[in-house]
């Protein structure tokens, strides 16, 4: 499985007139100026790149039908050897240019890497209750080929997106055997790779061309570091029963801008296929978080502690006290109130 270190290949672009094969210094397809990225297209025009699919704009498909009608010395290869290194104000310093090609699909740094946590699985800032627009976010593509896959054939959904108890449950668990083969579904990058204690256990979160997420948690093992390319159907780890988990399923998560939406508007489950190639996302996608995000109280019993009310809510210790401005050492009385969200 092909492994890529978090970089921009330097794709450059000469007049529409200019041959590859006069092997000139060609100019750089991308250029920064003022933190924003322009194109420049063959008749050196400045475009404006939008927040469109790959958002190339039509300097992206004159490049693709010069590179057809010419060869070039040697294949281009996964990384161009011109590089820059730029250290990203995020978790890492990463090498980085402006542009990079996997399997002929093109990403650009401004519509692709503008965020990117190795780290964290919501690094985006962005409220997904004042999320206005509506956009359409294509699931799969043609040309260059980008296709689905289920997470886990023929499975079903044991615990559904939704309110579960007392909390809000942001993705959907899905029955499988301790062992079973986890798959990406849909092409991208892993983002995440790591270890959730007291959440997701061994977990993997995939970042997807088209802007959406996808995470995969309670895995028995990991197969993929961050940075590694995979394609839908890949193997990207294995089910099991790790961090807080009562039995063996995969929690099977998608995100948009850090903000999990309901699987089950791509997926559709029980005939084991998606619903529609293309994902609309509206104001509604989001709508959930008004619940989600109501104040929950937890009236203390005989016996409770907070290491118990803690466990129980997946609530960590430090965020009970201060959301109730109570020390740890506090005695708790039978009947008290305590805020949990």
């Amino acid at each position: 499985m092909p492994r890529i270190i978090l970089m921009i290949c330097v794709v450059s672009m000469g007049m529409a007139t200019e041959s590859f094969s006069q092997k000139k210094k060609l100019k750089d397809f991308f250029k920064f100026k003022n933190k924003e990225i322009v194109a420049f297209n063959p008749e050196d025009t400045i475009v404006q790149i939008e927040d469109d699919f790959f958002a190339i704009e039509d300097a992206y498909w004159d490049s693709l039908a010069m590179q057809e009608e010419v060869s070039l010395e040697r294949e281009l290869s996964l990384m161009h050897e011109d590089t820059a290194e730029v250290v990203l104000a995020y978790d890492v310093p990463v090498q980085v240019t402006e542009q990079l090609m996997i399997d002929s699909v093109w990403v650009t740094l401004r519509e692709y890497y503008s965020v990117w946590s190795t780290t964290k699985v919501n690094p985006y800032k962005i409220d997904g209750e004042k999320f206005a627009d509506t956009l359409a976010l294509a699931l799969t593509f043609d040309n260059p080929s980008l296709d689905w896959s289920m997470p886990i054939p023929k499975t079903v959904v044991t615990s559904p997106f939704g309110l579960r108890r007392w909390r809000w449950h942001y993705g959907d668990d899905l029955r499988l055997t301790i062992g079973d083969s986890v798959r990406s579904a849909f092409d991208g990058i892993v983002r995440l790779a790591q270890y959730d204690r007291y959440g997701y256990g061994h977990y993997i979160l995939v970042r997807h061309y088209n802007g959406l997420e996808t995470l995969y948690g309670h895995l028995s093992k990991r197969l993929l570091k961050p940075g590694d390319v995979v394609k839908a159907g890949d193997v990207i780890g294995l089910g099991g029963n790790t961090g807080r988990s009562s039995g063996p399923h995969l929690h099977f998560e998608m995100r948009y801008q850090g903000n999990a939406f309901n699987p089950r508007e791509v997926f559709d489950f029980k005939n084991h296929t998606i619903r529609t190639t293309t994902m609309i996302v509206t104001p509604e996608t989001f709508s959930y978080l008004t619940e989600a995000r109501k104040i929950r109280y937890h009236r203390v019993r005989r016996g409770d502690t907070l290491g118990h009310i803690s466990y129980r809510y997946g609530v960590s210790i430090s965020k009970i006290c201060r959301l109730n401005g109570i020390k740890r050492s506090s005695i708790l009385r039978v009947g008290q109130r305590l805020r949990i969200t």
